[in-house]
Parts: C-alpha cells; structure tokens; sequence
C-alpha cells in the first residue's frame, strides 16, 4: 500500500514525535527539490550505479523507486547541493519473498565529492569503490540488520563517528518510515520516523556535495523525495 509523506508525518505528530521539519525548527525551508516517482527516473536527474549481478534492477514509477539488487547500489541525485539543508524522503525494506529481499542496509551517502572536490558519480555500485570520496554515510541495519552506523570518509579514511546496536536502531519489515537529514552550520542530525538516531557537529564539515541513496543485497522502495534550503 502507498504510504504518502502527508499520511506518515501526520502519524508522526499524532505519536507526538519531535519530527524535523523547518518549522519545528524555527526557520523557513524553501523547497528546491522533490520527485514523487510517477514515471520512470530522468538519468539526467538520477543516476543509478548497480554492482554487476544477476538479477538487480532500478526502476521507478507508480510514486516509488525501487533498489531490487543482489548486490550494492547507489542512485545519485546529479547535482550538486551546498549550504543547509533538508533531506526527506519515505522508505521501506520490502520482505515479501522476493529473490532480493533481506532485510538489511537502509543506507545513504550526502555532502559526497571526488578528490578535488568533483562529483563523485562514475562508480560500480560496489560498496569499497566510494571509499576515496570524501563524504558522510548512514547505514540503518547493515550487516544483517545487525547494526546501524555514522561514518565520515575523508582522505581515504573511513572514521566511524556513532554506532548503534539495539534494536530500537534496527529495521522492520515491510514498515515505511521517514528518513530526514538536517544539515546546518557543521552540524548533521538524522531523523528515523521523527526520532533522533545522529547527531554530528563536524569541526571540520563537509560543506557540499552529492547525496546519494545506497543499499547492498534488499529490495528497497523510496518515495517523496523532498530537499529543502533553510535559512
């Protein structure tokens, strides 16, 4: 069943969730980005890197945009975003028998840059090959739903800044959930379902880059993507 942003926030707020939004912090988000995935994705807009393996698609249409690989993947926004932000969009691990499904590794790239500062596209969808990018990365129930991660990569060093391994960090099946990244001056906080699960205030941050939805070995639909410019 398609769950919209609206139905999922407005749940969120009957829980009495603290959801992040640009009101709830006092400031005003001007919207700069938002696909709802009603037809195939535009590769001018999304580019989509599959580690080669029989079976994994990308497709989107309907309102959603399915990840459903054997193996790693990654579907780049292609453009470049700076400043703060922030990054939302509904998301769920699907578990219903399919040939990729594994409930495992809900997982994203943001403020990514080559070396030099370029774009970080061109890869093979295969996890190591984004290790020389300099940028942050959550994973929500990698390693078999095991644990959930905070990393920085800068240099060619992949620094874990915050894990988590209780279940309350973990994934469920079949559920759709809010993903929400604020980015603003240095500092990055990730909302689940409008629970805080990061917060990273960055000495030296990453100020630009690319975002990037990743994932490994899972049937994913991601849907209602919105990114919003704060002031």
């Amino acid at each position: 069943m398609k769950v919209s942003r609206r139905a999922l926030l407005l749940s969120l707020a009957f829980s009495g969730a603290a959801v992040a939004d640009p009101a709830a912090f006092g400031e005003r988000g001007r919207l700069i980005f938002s696909d709802d995935f009603e037809q195939a994705p535009d590769s001018k807009t999304w580019v989509a890197e599959i580690e080669a393996k029989p079976g994994s698609t990308v497709n989107a249409g309907n309102g959603r945009l399915v990840l459903d690989t054997a193996g790693g993947v990654t579907v780049w926004l292609n453009r470049r975003l700076s400043g703060n932000l922030l990054i939302e969009y509904c998301r769920r691990i699907v578990m219903q028998g399919g040939a990729n499904d594994r409930l495992s590794d809900l997982n994203q790239f943001w403020m990514a840059t080559a070396p030099g500062g370029g774009s970080p596209l061109g890869r093979n969808g295969v996890f190591e090959s984004y290790d020389g990018l300099s940028l942050y990365y959550f994973g929500i129930g990698g390693n078999g739903n095991t644990s959930t991660r905070l990393r920085k990569y800068e240099g060619g060093q992949r620094t874990l800044l915050q894990e988590r391994l209780d279940t309350d960090h973990l994934l469920k099946p079949n559920h759709d959930y809010l993903v929400q990244t604020l980015v603003k001056g240095g500092r990055s906080a990730v909302y689940v379902d409008g629970q805080l699960f990061f917060e990273h205030r960055d000495a030296s941050p990453l100020k630009q880059g690319w975002f990037g939805l990743r994932s490994t070995w899972s049937r994913q639909e991601v849907s209602a993507v919105r990114i919003y410019a704060l002031e």
